[in-house]
């Protein structure tokens, strides 16, 4: 068989025919898959066609690993006192072969004692809530044996505190880490990039940006969502004043034994905050004065304590210690507005 060297010096025509084992996809041609390139020659010699030559060359598409993590929609609004409040996040396998991708969370800012409960589902019909169904399959860990160009619905998961506050955020990131696939339901191991030249087998190229708390090619990407907390912001007050005395009577009264003092519950809730609702108050009264139920309780009066209408209970030794004790509902307590309850007592 002629050398290449000798095949060309007698080259007239020639042509070039590339083929390859695969189509190549967005991710890019797989890897392991084998890439040949064959050239075919042919000559004459004084005129007379000459048997052709050929060549061949074949290398092996190493592992290009890339993948994205997008958190999908705007902030969450959360109220205080919630469980399985979800951050919905689309998880790309943008590499050229199939990987598992393992998953974290992590808050980034927020006050840690006002968030919990971090899990991880997989959003199975792409609705972007957490149904019961998938609350009943379990959280995950991990994404098995993700395809290239493969999308997968995931859903942070986390509950939030009673003590967290109108206007509080949680910034919580998801990162996904490419591991080695190959063994369905187990994590396969970390994905790193081959050191020094090219070899003739699958070599790891670590492609992937920087996300918002990783660093670029190191295998993994993280995307952020945020949860706003949205609540009322009530201001209770209660205050008393003196009707009348046994001896004064309405004038310049003093708070002596027999004298009438109204007491007067206020519940605020701040300008730009949630509506409160299912707005109750229990007042057990002191020992040391005698409920007047010839007034009776007012409720969702102004806030002077003022055309109230009757409602609430008394209920004699209904309370702590067998204290006396009242009871009440209000209505809905829109942001900026005030609501009160009020009611007299007698001085023993």
């Amino acid at each position: 068989m002629k050398t290449t060297k000798q095949m060309l010096g007698a080259v007239s025509v020639f042509a070039l025919v590339a083929m390859s084992s695969a189509p190549a996809m967005a991710a890019g041609t797989r890897a392991g898959n084998t890439i040949t390139n064959t050239v075919n020659v042919s000559y004459s010699v004084n005129g007379a066609t000459q048997n052709g030559e050929t060549a061949s060359d074949s290398f092996t598409v190493d592992q290009r690993v890339n993948l994205t993590v997008t958190n999908v929609g705007s902030a969450t609004i959360v109220n205080p006192n919630q469980t399985n409040r979800v951050l919905a996040f689309d998880v790309t396998n943008t590499s050229n072969s199939t990987v598992d991708l393992n998953l974290s969370v992590a808050l980034r800012t927020g006050n840690a004692a006002n968030i919990s409960n971090f899990r991880v589902f997989r959003d199975t019909n792409g609705n972007r809530t957490l149904d019961a169904a998938e609350l009943t399959a379990g959280a995950i860990t991990f994404l098995d044996e993700v395809a290239e160009d493969a999308t997968v619905a995931v859903l942070v998961v986390s509950d939030i505190s009673v003590n967290s506050n109108n206007g509080d955020n949680f910034d919580v990131a998801l990162t996904a880490a490419a591991h080695g696939a190959g063994t369905t339901g187990t994590l396969g191991t970390r994905l790193t990039a081959t050191a020094g030249a090219n070899t003739s087998g699958i070599d790891t190229v670590l492609f992937d940006g920087a996300g918002v708390s990783d660093a670029i090619r190191d295998g993994a990407f993280s995307a952020q969502g945020r949860y706003t907390v949205a609540s009322a912001v009530l201001t209770v007050a209660k205050t008393s004043r003196i009707i009348s005395d046994p001896v004064n009577g309405t004038t310049n009264p003093k708070a002596i034994p027999g004298a009438t003092i109204q007491y007067c519950i206020t519940v605020a809730n701040a300008a730009g905050a949630q509506t409160a609702t299912n707005v109750s108050i229990l007042d057990d009264l002191p020992a040391d004065v005698t409920y007047n139920s010839t007034f009776g309780i007012f409720v969702n009066g102004s806030a002077t304590c003022t055309t109230g209408t009757a409602g609430g209970s008394f209920a004699a030794g209904g309370g702590t210690g067998g204290r006396d004790r009242i009871t009440g509902s209000l209505s809905d307590i829109a942001a900026g507005q005030t609501r009160s309850a009020y009611f007299q007592v007698t001085i023993k």
